[in-house]
């Protein structure tokens, strides 16, 4: 694991504050914020594993003001920029922030209503260690309380990559750090632990127009990082139209028995 904290601590160093030391793709995180955020109310206790600079820890307040906010995250130059971004901006709110793995919590059972990740378990390089942490995830949530996890997933890669193929786009990959749940894998998982659970499907749409057909109808080039007005079209129609299972990320929404 040492090669993927040092890249998410330079992360950090490198963007500081901004929605890049997680991910640059700011129309896709809006989108994942938005989805979270359905879930959260103001009496709720919840925790953001995964939280990184603190980003959508503060963007989930805003927007719902919960009793208590916890983010959670491997790096400590992360919880750093964190906590500097609180003290500026949050400093009388309820929201805190710790040096924390995934695989070991140290948080208490049963303690939050809402328990939510944010492409974390992508970042364990195995099967057996994204049970484990999807376990302590659960573990930390309460009876009757909810645990979604926002990650990458495998089979909406191969259906984008199919379709890439067909118009001559060469294939996305994971990136050396990652490795995307496998949806009908953890979906039987949690079919034999008995938990109910859903699948929202947030950003197919998005995807189709972020990562096909700009590609064909625009020059990349012209637009530095996710500024391609495609983007920003596909994610306004991804706000009114959902489905079609093209989007890499998926939220599956877990209720804790």
């Amino acid at each position: 694991m040492d090669h993927i904290k040092n890249y998410w601590e330079s992360q950090a160093e490198r963007h500081k504050t901004s929605h890049w030391a997680s991910w640059g793709d700011n129309w896709l995180i809006d989108l994942e914020i938005r989805t979270i955020s359905k879930y959260i109310k103001c009496s709720d206790r919840v925790v953001d594993i995964g939280c990184a600079n603190g980003f959508s820890t503060f963007s989930q307040y805003e927007l719902r003001k919960p009793a208590s906010i916890i983010g959670v995250d491997y790096s400590e130059r992360m919880i750093e920029y964190a906590n500097n971004a609180k003290n500026e901006k949050h400093k009388d709110s309820p929201i805190t922030f710790q040096v924390g793995d995934i695989r070991s919590l140290g948080l208490a059972n049963s303690s939050f209503d809402v328990v939510y990740t944010t492409r974390v378990l992508i970042n364990l390089q195995s099967w057996e260690e994204q049970k484990r942490g999807l376990a302590e995830c659960l573990r930390v949530a309460r009876p009757g309380g909810l645990v979604i996890i926002s990650e990458g997933f495998w089979e909406p890669l191969c259906k984008l990559n199919a379709i890439r193929l067909l118009c001559g786009l060469p294939p996305l990959v994971e990136h050396d750090f990652n490795r995307y749940l496998k949806l009908s894998r953890i979906s039987e998982h949690l079919k034999e632990l008995g938990l109910r659970f859903k699948v929202e499907d947030f950003s197919s749409i998005y995807y189709l127009g972020s990562r096909i057909l700009r590609e064909l109808v625009t020059d990349s080039a012209e637009y530095p990082g996710f500024s391609n007005p495609i983007n920003r079209a596909f994610y306004e129609m991804q706000q009114t139209y959902a489905g079609g299972g093209l989007g890499i990320q998926q939220a599956l929404i877990i209720n804790k028995i």
